[in-house]
């Protein structure tokens, strides 16, 4: 079994990475996180400056590659074996990517973590996990956030 987790370095994915190590066995596990390049960052905010997201856009992969390091790191520590890692970058939108990449890796599970956002919230901010959710044509775990 393969096992993608999306991770993006905050608490809600780490929760998900530790209960994915408690509760599932698998042969693969591939920690994925998602970042947005220039020409998406300048679509979703034209406001922002060609020059300012220029200059960050080498920054962002590379923290996106540290994230989805630091995310095997994790995955190790707690447990699952076989773990390797992936920095994705976000041409359409950070779901899309994510249910991609599980096909592509022909993932036998998603796990991701779920930040709560209820009501208004979610539906401003959207909800990565919901779309994964409701268009991966696999199984899908949703981990949800801690109690406080």
């Amino acid at each position: 079994m393969t096992i993608l987790i999306a991770y993006d370095g905050s608490a809600d994915s780490r929760a998900a990475i530790e209960f994915a190590a408690k509760h599932l066995t698998a042969e693969q596990t591939v920690i994925l996180t998602v970042w947005e390049p220039l020409l998406v960052q300048l679509k979703k905010y034209p406001l922002a400056g060609a020059a300012v997201l220029s200059d960050a856009a080498a920054e962002w992969r590379a923290q996106a590659e540290q994230y989805a390091k630091e995310g095997a790191e994790l995955a190790k520590a707690s447990g699952l074996g076989d773990v390797s890692f992936r920095a994705v970058a976000d041409n359409e939108s950070i779901w899309q990517a994510i249910v991609d990449t599980a096909d592509e890796l022909d993932a036998s599970l998603i796990v991701t973590g779920s930040r709560g956002l209820a009501g208004v919230r979610s539906v401003l901010l959207g909800s990565v996990s919901n779309h994964v959710l409701h268009h991966a044509h696999r199984p899908t775990l949703i981990v949800p956030p801690g109690k406080s």
